[in-house]
């Protein structure tokens, strides 16, 4: 089973747990507007461009609201469902490598949302899966960063996702890395290297 079929269903226990007003890591977002953009992401891909380039944030902004008259289960029940034929995501492949990470990281963003979380246990499975999403992602993630950067499991497993004048270490377990590469503070990572190349490290963006 894969990270985006087991975070599908685990974000969508949590929404209802949560229920549709619970503050988000998500700026300005309650869990109703992160479960509608997952919703317009997978079920409108038409507005879904917005989400990332600015012209056409109006757009995808419709299409969210076009949700805020929507029952809160049926909401969590179309996402449980999995993505409709006319979406990208109903290609396997397609859902693994774009939805694993994104569900992820969402999943967090409600449960970090308040004072008060933890982490979530290790499972080896879901932390092999995020490992892999660093490698393959990390550097996009990091790109703006102006320092060569390590990331370091507890275990002393690593890999280097990007060269540049001066070293930084970030240490993590997995979850914790990924949540941090896409720009998220609420993450349990310690950060290693010269004053200088730290200072360059914390000034840059992170994440999309």
């Amino acid at each position: 089973m894969s990270l985006a079929t087991t975070e599908r269903a685990a974000i969508c226990d949590e929404f209802e747990r949560s229920g549709p007003d619970r503050p988000t890591l998500c700026s300005g977002w309650t869990s109703r507007d992160l479960l509608a953009h997952l919703l317009v992401r997978e079920r409108q891909p038409w507005a879904a461009p917005g989400i990332v380039l600015p012209l056409f944030a109006p757009i995808t902004e419709r299409a969210m609201q076009s949700y805020a008259d929507t029952p809160w289960q049926h909401m969590i029940d179309e996402l449980r469902a999995g993505p409709p034929p006319w979406s990208p995501y109903w290609i396997t492949k397609v859902d693994e490598r774009a939805n694993g990470a994104e569900f992820f990281v969402h999943h967090e963003d409600v449960r970090r949302g308040e004072p008060g979380w933890a982490p979530r246990g290790p499972d080896a499975d879901r932390d092999a899966e995020l490992w892999t999403v660093l490698g393959r992602i990390g550097r996009v993630l990091l790109r703006r960063i102006p320092t060569g950067v390590l990331l370091r499991r507890p275990d002393g497993e690593q890999q280097v996702v990007r060269t540049g004048r001066g070293l930084v270490t970030v240490v993590g377990e997995p979850g914790e890395l990924v949540l941090h590469a896409f720009g998220r503070s609420a993450a349990r990572i310690e950060l290693e290297g010269s004053a200088a190349d730290l200072d360059a490290y914390r000034s840059a963006p992170r994440g999309l």
